[in-house]
This record gives structure tokens, C-alpha cells and sequence, in this order.
């Protein structure tokens, strides 16, 4: 016999439920702003293509002004907006300015279809309308705007991705051993599709690394060397309403709680 009461074993497994609820909510809250950040470099990279519309000297202007943006939106907002990551959210934008992300969003939001196509009717929905739209990382889009050859390739890996719940490691490992093109020639197309599925060990990403992926950290404005005070300052700035969206059953106490432990000496 173990020894344990039935009060101990009640408290092991409240300890355990409580263990796994702060741990989905972790989770819950890097996918949260993965989202909000991936919604933002898209409405981002919007803008930029409609500076670029109205011709070529319009598109050359709007070169000119990449640069421009560039740094003043670093001077005002820190890293992550140099002219490469700016041009990575134009073509982000582009190569996602199909339909369906209007028509997702519309559909979710209830607005009236006639009202709703309008383009200054999408404007007025708001980032976590938009978000929605948007089940991958950052991360996830940009390999996948980087390292796909056509649209093709890239909507294949963003189906698996999803469909398997693939980490990035575990795209780029895709990615790299041509998994798009071994399974077009492959005569057993499901095995090739479950077996890719399978993740290997070391590919699972844990809350606080998705938390840490270095465009997080930029979109938060954090350095690499950041503190935990700094951290915990902006992932409550950024996240304080999307906790306080869980409902009536979570209170949001406060920033920080002294707790005693022990008696003072």
C-alpha cells in the first residue's frame, strides 16, 4: 500500500488539473499572439502594396518609401521593421490576399454579405477578426514564403502543417527532405501523408519557446537579453485583454502579488 490518504490522492489530482490548465493557457496565449502579430504584418503589408499601386513610377516611389518606413518605424518601434522584413510583409499579404481571408473574416463577423465585400467594410473589423484567419505562426509563414518554389507547394505544407500540427522544425525538416514532391510521386500517397505526420524527438515546441521565437521578441520589442520583469511587462500589456476574454470565471488580479512564505526573520 502506498500510504496515501484520500486527502492526498483529492490533492494530486487538483495539483495535476491545475498543472494542465496554466499549460493550455500558456499555449492559448503564444497562439494568441502569434495571431495578433500575424493579422498586423498582413494589414502591414496591405498598406505598403496600396502605396506601390497607380503604376510603375507609383511602385518606384513605393520602393523609396520602404526605406523611409523602415526607419522610422524602427526609431519608434524597435527591431523587426528593417526592409526586408517589410518587403517579407508586403509579399505576406500578397501571396494571402486571396478571397477567402475576406470572406472567413466576413462570414465570422455577421455582417451582411452585400455590406461586408466592400473594402471599407473589411477595414472596420479588428485585429482579432482578422486573426482568426490566421492558424499558423509568423515563423510557420515566413519558411513557408521563403522555402516553397510555387503556390502549390507552399498551400500543400500549410495543409499538413495544420492537419498534423506540425512545429516548424518540423516543416523545415519536411521541407528539406522534399516531402511536396516525394509524395506527388509516391504510389501510396495516405502512408507517405501519416507517416509525415509523425514528428521527431526534439521537434515539439513548448509554450515558452514559441513565447521566445525571436519574432515574438521583436513584435514585443524585447532584446535578445531581455528580463523576465521585461518579459512579463509585455506579454501582460499585450495580453491582458485576451485573458480577460476567457469569461466570468478568470479574474485578473494583478501584475504582480507578494506572496509570504515562511515567517519573517
Amino acid at each position: 500500500m502506498s500510504g496515501r490518504t484520500p486527502a492526498e490522492d483529492e490533492y494530486g489530482h487538483t495539483l495535476n488539473d491545475v498543472i494542465a490548465l496554466l499549460e493550455e493557457a500558456r499555449r492559448a496565449a503564444a497562439r494568441s499572439i502569434n495571431a495578433l502579430m500575424t493579422a498586423t504584418y498582413w494589414l502591414v503589408g496591405r498598406r505598403i502594396v496600396e502605396l506601390e499601386q497607380g503604376g510603375r513610377e507609383r511602385a518606384a516611389y513605393g520602393q523609396e518609401v520602404l526605406q523611409r518606413l523602415s526607419g522610422d518605424l524602427t526609431g519608434r518601434f524597435g527591431r523587426g521593421f528593417g526592409a526586408d522584413n517589410l518587403e517579407l510583409m508586403r509579399l505576406f499579404y500578397l501571396s494571402y490576399q486571396r478571397g477567402e481571408i475576406s470572406e472567413s473574416v466576413i462570414r465570422k463577423s455577421g455582417a451582411l454579405a452585400a455590406e461586408a465585400k466592400s473594402e471599407s467594410a473589411i477595414r472596420d473589423f479588428g485585429l482579432q477578426q482578422l486573426a482568426e484567419r490566421f492558424p499558423l505562426s509568423w515563423t510557420h509563414y515566413v519558411r513557408l514564403m521563403r522555402r516553397t518554389r510555387s503556390a502549390e507547394e507552399r498551400a500543400f505544407y500549410e495543409t499538413e502543417v495544420l492537419r498534423g500540427g506540425w512545429s516548424v522544425r518540423q516543416l523545415e525538416r519536411q521541407i528539406g527532405s522534399q516531402f511536396y514532391t516525394r509524395t506527388l510521386m509516391s504510389r501510396n500517397r495516405p502512408a507517405m501523408l501519416e507517416n509525415g505526420a509523425v514528428a521527431r524527438p526534439g521537434e515539439a515546441v513548448s509554450a515558452e519557446e514559441a513565447i521566445k521565437d525571436p519574432y515574438v521578441l521583436e513584435f514585443l520589442d524585447l532584446k535578445d537579453e531581455y528580463s523576465e520583469s521585461d518579459l512579463e511587462e509585455a506579454l501582460i500589456h499585450r495580453l491582458e485583454d485576451f485573458l480577460l476574454e476567457l469569461g466570468g470565471d478568470f479574474t485578473f488580479v494583478g501584475r504582480q502579488r507578494r506572496s509570504r512564505i515562511g515567517e519573517a526573520r
